[in-house]
Order: C-alpha cells, then sequence, then structure tokens
C-alpha cells in the first residue's frame, strides 16, 4: 500500500489537489492560444479523454485576452504558463484562470511580483512555481559545488521564498530535468522541506515510446514513494496521449481506478489467433469507457479465460475463433471476425 506524502490543500478550480486528494491528470494544448476556437476544441477532446486541468502557454498580451472565452467555455479548470512578463500574469488571472505556472524570480522587479502575487491572494488563485533544468538561474548553472538535483531544489526555495515573504501560500512546485535520476533526486529532497503540493513530470521525455518509458519510471517511481500531487506525461506527441499514459501510470499503482485496465497476455508459439491487432483494437474501442473494469485480451483459448480469471471480462482466442468470458466462465464462442463485438456486447448488458 502506497502511503502518500502530506501536503497542505487547495483547489485548482474544482479540483482539489495535495492533502490526498487523488493524483490529478494534466496536459498541455499545442495549439496557438489565440486561436479560440482551436484550443476549445482541443481542451473539449482532452477532457473526453479523462485531463482534469489543462496548461495553455500565454505569448503575448493576445493570448492572455484570450483566456477570458476559453476559461468560460472549458469544462475542466484553465492554469496560464506565463514567463517573463508579469502584465501577462495579472491579465490570466482578469481573464478568470484557475491558477498561475511562473517563477516569481523572472518575472521583473520586487514591485511587480508583488501586483502579481497580491491579485492572486485576492482572487485565491494557486501559483505552481515551475523550475526545468534548462532554464537556471546564471549562479546556479555556475555553482561546480551542487548536483543537477540540488540546483534544481535550491531555484525552487528561492521562488518559494519571495511567495512566502509576501504571505502567499497556495504554491505547488515542479522541478522537472529530461533526466530521470536527476529528476527523481530532485523530488526526493524538495518533498523533504517543503509542505506544498508537487506537479510531477520528467520534461522533454521524448516521443511516445522513449518518452512513456522514462516518465513511467521516473513518475512511477516518484509516486510509489508517496510523492506526487499532480502529472503531466510530457511527450512529442499528440497531447491526449500524455493523457491516457497518465492515467495508465496512475492504474498500475493503484493510485485511481477511471477507465478500463487492460491486461494481454506476451505472444508465444501457442498463440493461433492475430493477438497483437486484437489487443490493439480492443484498448483502442475502450479507451474512453468511464467504467473502472478490467479487460483481458489472451492467446489461449484453453488457458486464457483460467489465467485471467481475475478480469472483469475478456477474449481468449483460438484458431479462427475465440471465446468470450466474464470473470473466468465462458460466455460466448465465436468467429474470430465477430469477437469484438461479441465483447462489447457482453460489456454492456452487464452494465445495464
Amino acid at each position: 500500500m502506497i502511503i502518500r506524502r502530506k501536503s497542505i490543500g487547495f483547489k485548482i478550480g474544482d479540483i482539489a489537489v495535495g492533502a490526498g486528494a487523488p493524483v490529478s491528470v494534466q496536459s498541455m494544448c499545442n495549439t496557438d492560444t489565440r486561436d479560440v476556437n482551436a484550443t476549445l476544441s482541443q481542451i473539449a477532446e482532452l477532457t473526453e479523454a479523462g485531463c482534469e486541468i489543462i496548461r495553455l502557454a500565454v505569448l503575448d498580451m493576445d493570448a492572455a485576452e484570450a483566456l477570458r472565452p476559453i476559461v468560460e467555455r472549458s469544462k475542466i479548470p484553465v492554469i496560464a504558463d506565463i514567463h517573463f512578463d508579469y502584465k501577462l500574469a495579472i491579465q490570466a488571472i482578469n481573464s478568470g484562470v484557475s491558477a498561475l505556472r511562473l517563477n516569481p524570480g523572472n518575472i521583473g522587479k520586487r514591485e511587480n511580483v508583488e501586483k502579481v502575487v497580491k491579485l492572486a491572494k485576492q482572487q485565491q488563485i494557486p501559483i505552481r512555481i515551475g523550475v526545468n533544468a534548462g532554464s537556471l538561474e546564471r549562479n546556479l548553472i555556475e555553482n561546480k559545488e551542487l548536483s543537477l538535483a540540488e540546483k534544481l531544489v535550491e531555484s525552487a526555495m528561492g521562488h518559494i521564498k519571495i511567495l512566502e515573504d509576501l504571505d502567499f501560500g497556495l504554491i505547488k512546485v515542479s522541478l522537472k530535468s529530461s533526466d530521470v535520476l536527476t529528476t527523481i533526486d530532485a523530488y526526493r529532497l524538495v518533498a523533504e522541506k517543503i509542505p506544498y503540493p508537487l506537479h510531477l513530470g520528467v520534461t522533454e521525455a521524448g516521443t511516445l515510446k522513449a518518452g512513456l518509458i522514462k516518465s513511467s519510471v521516473g513518475i512511477g517511481t516518484l509516486l510509489a514513494e508517496g510523492i506526487g500531487d499532480t502529472i503531466r506525461v510530457s511527450l512529442t506527441e499528440k497531447p491526449i496521449e500524455e493523457v491516457y499514459a497518465g492515467f495508465e501510470i496512475l492504474k498500475s499503482l493503484g493510485l485511481r481506478q477511471k477507465g478500463v485496465n487492460f491486461v494481454s497476455c506476451p505472444t508465444c508459439g501457442r498463440t493461433q489467433i492475430d493477438l497483437i491487432s486484437l489487443a490493439k483494437q480492443v484498448e483502442e474501442r475502450f479507451k474512453n469507457f468511464d467504467r473502472p473494469i478490467t479487460i483481458a485480451v489472451m492467446g489461449c483459448a484453453v488457458n486464457g479465460p483460467g489465467e485471467a480469471r481475475g478480469a472483469d471480462f475478456g477474449i481468449a482466442g483460438g484458431v479462427g475463433e475465440g471465446l468470450v468470458f466474464k470473470k473466468g466462465e465462458i460466455i460466448a464462442k465465436v468467429p474470430e471476425d465477430q469477437l469484438l463485438d461479441k465483447l462489447e456486447e457482453v460489456i454492456k448488458i452487464s452494465s445495464v
């Protein structure tokens, strides 16, 4: 059983974060925020896939002003991603965003930081301090005594102090590196130092295949240790894949039960059915299914139902045909090309 790290709690929109709340899955739109319709279309797609919080890049004042109609029509909380210009942060808050992602140390003079924090405090808008290995302060980059993980923590602590000195406590923190071990070390270190919720991710993880592995190892390791309150699986891929990956990581650790848990056996010499194709088709058909059920796709009609007895529903393949089973009990035998439809029929009947 995973014992979660204790952190303070607050809400981002209607999503509870920290203080033992379920670990939430985030993503980031890759649309131009100034294109309101395209951004809303992508948010809707991500929401249907299960995304719970969405982050948008705010490149200029036009983007900051475009946040208002987006926030009004989005069904999930919107976070504004701000760099360097404090005026963008102020406009984002006035546009109704649920949270900011910024580093108070890089948005200008102290008086400008105070303006942002004062407004965020009035509106109860949380701020995520997002430290990345690729954008550390020069004095930390040149420090030869600290490891990269320690530099990330030092940077975060400096930004946190700015907010704490202004009596602001709605803080969430992330410390991301493209190196998995550095990321793990940084989060372990900071988890001992601060009470704030932590947002997990391995930045610049790569394309779908490599990125999934890096993110699963990095995020999964920390979650298994009880560290982490929100996650984003950063992939060079369509954002919807980040959402699917995020929930798979959480489900594998028993931290979330949303949607289908897929079980499929590896191929072997006994397999007499196109198992790889069948498993992919099952996963695709039920990818947006909300019920927390386990579906198994097994390659052997003889042993499949028994081996997957713990699954709620499943398919076991034979020669040109296969079995559909429920809790290890065989429900039907049908030709191979009818297996998927029969499985869906059985699941639907059982959910009535």
